[in-house]
């Protein structure tokens, strides 16, 4: 049965089918779509990315922005996408790995060795065979966004060593590569949907989860988890991209200034990001969590390899492993 929100979508994706097909490019902006709340980095950057839109070429294209998940999960957005009802749209990578397995790479547990390794990765080559990877399945790669480093919190005791995991329920998210990672690391992984999480943390149905700074503020988890270990094990960043069918309607020029535009957001997007995760860490600081930065990471790193063996298949996942590895960054 569809749910409200996805009959929504289902009814706007047709409509704006219908639109597109009817009316030329320049008779209605670029609809946009993100899962993330109005005044997240991510949403604000596609904004500014809109009036860069009509900032370049006089008003001629516009942006019309969709946040807080009005049309819908990633899943059905994404759908909604492929098929041309929507022009842009904001999508986790996780939604993408059964697309394109080239996607899976980025989420590989300790793959980065930093923030800056990440973006230096995205931003180059590696990151641009990525965004190519999408073309045959309806979408245009178009820039990559930060998520954040992810890390282990919990209500029990510090975790310095993959040892200090052991007996853990740790809440992943429905995915059978974070349940792998758990796993490989001595823990007991437990799929829960986010939303439950907090109150099975109150409750210790599970002993702790993982996430970025700026989340582990905003669900409160830190209220109840007094324990913040800076693993950094996943820094999978997010994707925006763009239909297919939208961009074989515009010319040679627009394709450029879309382009432009997106690749322009990209430092919006990190400011606002590292200015939320600094407010994060002093809101975390002030409420007398526990934050444990001297860990010995070369111990959780050694445990992935049987992770890596099983989720990095192809000749093509082999090859961008390689080249995000060889990568050069300034903290490396």
């Amino acid at each position: 049965m569809l749910t409200r929100r996805s009959a929504l979508a289902v009814s706007f994706a047709a409509t704006m089918s219908t639109m597109s097909s009817c009316t030329k490019r320049s008779d209605r902006p670029l609809f946009a779509a993100d899962t993330h709340p109005h005044d997240y980095p991510t949403v604000r950057a596609v904004e500014y990315m809109g009036a860069r839109l009509a900032e370049l070429t006089g008003d001629r294209l516009k942006l019309r922005m969709y946040p807080g998940g009005q049309l819908g999960e990633e899943k059905d957005t994404l759908e909604i996408t492929v098929f041309g009802g929507l022009d842009l749209n904001r999508v986790n990578l996780a939604p993408l790995n059964a697309i394109a397995a080239e996607t899976i790479v980025p989420t590989l547990p300790f793959l980065f060795r930093s923030q800056s390794h990440m973006r230096a990765a995205m931003d180059g080559a590696p990151g641009r065979a990525i965004l190519n990877a999408l073309e045959p399945y309806g979408l245009i790669g178009l820039c990559f966004y930060d998520s954040g480093a992810r890390s282990f919190y919990n209500t029990r005791r510090p975790i310095r060593t993959p040892d200090d995991m052991a007996g853990l329920k740790i809440r992943v998210q429905n995915s059978d590569l974070f349940v792998a990672m758990v796993d490989a690391l001595g823990a007991d992984p437990t799929p829960m949907s986010y939303g439950e999480v907090y109150q099975a943390l109150v409750q210790g149905v599970v002993d702790g989860a993982e996430n970025n700074w700026p989340s582990f503020v905003s669900s409160r988890h830190y209220e109840a988890a007094g324990y913040y270990t800076l693993t950094g094990h996943v820094m999978a960043p997010e994707v925006l991209v763009m239909s297919t069918r939208a961009w074989n309607r515009l010319d040679e020029t627009d394709r450029a200034i879309v382009r432009q535009a997106a690749e322009e957001s990209v430092p919006v997007m990190r400011t606002l990001w590292d200015q939320r995760v600094r407010e994060s860490r002093d809101i975390i600081a002030a409420a007398g969590v526990q934050v444990i930065d001297t860990l010995d990471q070369t111990a959780f790193q050694s445990r992935m390899a049987p992770v890596w063996d099983r989720f990095v298949t192809t000749p093509a996942q082999r090859r961008l492993v390689e080249d995000i590895l060889a990568v050069e960054n300034s903290d490396a």
